[in-house]
């Protein structure tokens, strides 16, 4: 069962890539006193995470923070060193690039996807939610391989 509107992200440490390599950060350090956009891709580099999710956060991210956003998150079943090095090929500077390695946060969630028929092992599914001081007040989960809910457009509307 996934997370719904009114639960409390899990508590759950998960990385970012720092100056010094990989460094820890907890989900409540990430949503504690923010408003938060968090959107989640199945893997960096694949085709419509580079193509057009992650680049619509990073193109309306101005905008995103206009609307009193503090923080906007991209999370991907990935390493912290694949996230940073996907982050700096997309110039995704205002964006915190979330690693979720063991998909602890994607299984916490109730939003893992199993893609071992794929070659990708379990995964995350794709959403974006909105999350004020660590409770999701907006949720948007992508049928299988779309892209119509969760887009960076789709979010502004609803901010």
């Amino acid at each position: 069962m996934s997370i719904e509107k009114g639960q409390e992200i899990p508590s759950l440490d998960l990385q970012v890539m720092g100056e010094k390599g990989p460094k820890k950060v907890s989900t409540t350090e990430l949503f504690s006193n923010k408003k938060v956009v968090m959107f989640a891709v199945p893997g960096a580099f694949t085709p419509t995470c580079s193509m057009t999710h992650l680049p619509g956060y990073i193109t309306n991210a101005d905008k995103i923070k206009a609307k009193g956003v503090d923080t906007i998150i991209c999370v991907s079943v990935n390493d912290a060193f694949v996230m940073g090095a996907w982050g700096k090929a997309q110039n995704a500077e205002a964006l915190v690039m979330l690693a979720d390695g063991s998909g602890e946060l994607a299984k916490g969630l109730g939003l893992e996807l199993d893609a071992t028929g794929f070659g990708m092992g379990k995964r995350s599914q794709r959403y974006a939610m909105i999350v004020d001081n660590g409770v999701v007040s907006h949720l948007a989960v992508e049928p299988a391989g779309g892209l119509e809910v969760s887009d960076a457009e789709s979010i502004l509307a609803v901010l």
